[in-house]
């Protein structure tokens, strides 16, 4: 019975929100982006890239978690453009240097393979940031997460901000209020905050972004006291005081490959990796309600993160005449 009264305190606490994210952006998905915009000029471009996708997965099932990062460090960014794709340049600094993405953001490579398979199949037609979309919804699919239409007709952008990417992307030791703030400058809202949140059920961070919760989370010396003690133990063999940095640790203990609710149960057990996971069930009621409502239905988080991540792809898209169609993802078609 409790937990059904969990259930409908956040459901009764996340429909007019809900509501407001379904009717965001235009009727048909925000942004003039939709679903079909390739089938005429490039029919097979979502078998393509689902096709390379789950080749790259199957070598390398981190790589899933690593695609859907990728996606939402560009939308967080002026957008959903393919900034993060960029390499540095004469004109361009790029965003892989900022703190978020530096010896951390990956999958280049794969993004490379498809837009090489399109350019041959459909030259100039599909966009890089589209192929972030894709790939992003691909990539949950494939791990045992919900499918979504993805709405398309993103162009990409003519630039980067490092800046931006430093500032705007939410951190493993940001506050909760922080945290919400960055969303809702962007048009999203706690359900998204929550469910996108959720997508730590797969993937592995690395020691440096939840190293002060084992040894001084406060400034007193002391861990983290919401960590559970023989979880933090367990981190402390692999993540020392100093060095260590880049050692991996699974965001989610239980199923770390398997995109599923086990996340939200791990925070409810004092088992959250980040700070950035812990604080969404212990500084504010209205997070914890939705905590609670995910790890009990896994349904619901699942029919959440589908709309949470269509909701992140309409994040001020280029579209029409703006940017351009990169042929190459790394640089601009004027490169030099």
């Amino acid at each position: 019975m409790a937990t059904s009264m969990v259930c409908l305190v956040a459901l009764c606490l996340v429909s007019p929100l809900l509501l407001a994210g379904a009717v965001r952006g235009n009727p048909g998905y925000g942004g003039g982006l939709f679903p079909q915009f390739y089938d005429h000029s490039c029919p097979q471009a979502k078998d393509i890239v689902h096709s390379i996708v789950a080749q790259a997965v199957a070598r390398e099932t981190r790589m899933a978690a690593s695609l859907v990062r990728l996606h939402f460090h560009d939308c967080f960014v002026k957008g959903c453009d393919a900034s993060v794709l960029l390499d540095n340049s004469t004109t361009i600094v790029s965003e892989k240097g900022s703190n978020p993405n530096n010896n951390s953001i990956r999958g280049f490579e794969v993004v490379d393979e498809i837009k090489v398979a399109l350019e041959t199949a459909c030259p100039g037609i599909v966009s890089c940031a589209d192929i972030l979309a894709l790939a992003a919804r691909d990539s949950t699919i494939l791990v045992g997460g919900p499918y979504w239409d993805v709405p398309l007709g993103r162009r990409d952008s003519l630039g980067a901000s490092i800046q931006g990417s430093n500032n705007d992307i939410p951190a493993p030791n940001n506050t909760l209020p922080t945290i919400i703030t960055k969303f809702k400058r962007l048009g999203l809202n706690i359900v998204d905050v929550v469910a996108l949140s959720g997508g730590h059920t797969i993937g592995l961070s690395r020691c440096t972004s939840f190293r002060q919760r084992l040894y001084n989370q406060s400034g007193n010396g002391l861990a983290d006291n919401t960590l559970d003690v023989s979880y933090a133990a367990q981190l402390r063999q692999g993540c020392p005081r100093s060095g260590g940095d880049n050692n991996l640790f699974p965001l989610d203990v239980v199923t770390s490959t398997k995109f599923d609710n086990f996340y939200f149960k791990n925070i409810l057990a004092g088992r959250g990796l980040l700070s950035s996971d812990e604080v969404l069930l212990t500084k504010s009621a209205e997070t914890a309600a939705l905590v609670k409502a995910y790890a009990d239905d896994v349904h619901l988080f699942f029919q959440h993160f589908a709309q949470s991540m269509v909701n992140m792809g309409n994040i001020m898209p280029l579209t029409g005449s703006q940017g351009e169609i990169r042929k190459n993802c790394r640089r601009l078609n004027n490169f030099h």
